[in-house]
């Protein structure tokens, strides 16, 4: 079984929606496993309040270094060291993630990296490259935005979770998220074209085409999020067998194994 727990859903400068971020729980009793999709400026407030266990997290991913995304790090860091963590925490992202992370927590805290008291691991997970950890399969494709993103698909333990960070689709992203259980996607207007962004009909679409199950839209813009809402009949119609849902921070999905 696997829980999928969306901290945040907003866009990164949405007055009244945490940054979008997800925690993904995969819950062998044996083996446990905690994930954090992206950690933007504001959602470490979120996931302290869901998750108060110091050394529950195993691993962050991390879609692309735009601040809404990335740039919780530090609170994250510094306040796991404040609270004792001793077990290793596991990075994952595109090339650079270790020198990334690296400055941005000397920027916000300088001198703090070197003070962290639990060993800080990094994995890059490239294209066309499949990473096994923590009991995953992790594989990733470039979505088309402004800041190189990667999206990432997870297979584990029979289920599988594609979560596109920011970005229109592409093919290589289109094909990564095929056969997915549930499709997490960007969908930062209704239909009208943003660069560098997607679009709620877009994403119908897509997870049409992918045969998903479930499709969570999030990061929509602060302006469309109403429009989107007002007209959510006619996308659960336009989306037929795929469950559409617009997640508010807390909504959880449970995941079976296929």
């Amino acid at each position: 079984m696997i829980e999928v727990v969306f901290l945040g859903v907003g866009e990164a400068f949405d007055e009244a929606l945490p940054n979008t971020s997800i925690l993904i729980r995969c819950g062998a009793e044996t083996s446990p496993v905690t994930l954090l999709l992206d950690c933007g400026f504001t959602a470490p407030p979120q996931f302290w309040r869901e998750e108060p266990a110091v050394n529950a997290l195993d691993g962050i991913w991390i879609s692309h270094f735009h601040g809404d995304h990335f740039l919780g790090l530090p609170a994250l860091l510094v306040r796991f060291r404040e609270e004792g963590r001793s077990k290793a925490l596991t990075l994952l992202g595109q090339k650079g993630i270790e020198s990334f992370t690296r400055k941005a927590v000397d920027l916000a805290y300088p001198g703090f990296y070197e003070k962290l008291t639990f060993p800080i691991r990094f994995a890059e997970v490239e294209p066309k490259t499949d990473v096994a950890i923590f009991d995953l399969t992790l594989q990733t494709a470039e979505n088309a935005h402004s800041q190189r993103d990667l999206a990432l698909r997870i297979d584990a333990r029979g289920t599988s979770i594609y979560y596109s960070g920011d970005g229109k689709p592409t093919a290589e992203s289109m094909a990564l998220a095929k056969g997915s259980q549930i499709i997490i996607h960007e969908a930062f207007d209704l239909e009208t074209e943003v660069p560098g962004h997607g679009t709620v009909t877009g994403s119908i679409a897509m997870a049409k085409r992918c045969k998903a199950s479930h499709l969570a839209l999030v990061h929509i813009q602060r302006n469309a999020r109403r429009q989107v809402l007002e007209k959510k009949q006619q996308l659960t119609d336009l989306a037929g067998p795929v469950n559409v849902v617009i997640p508010e921070p807390g909504y959880r999905v449970m995941l079976d194994p296929n």
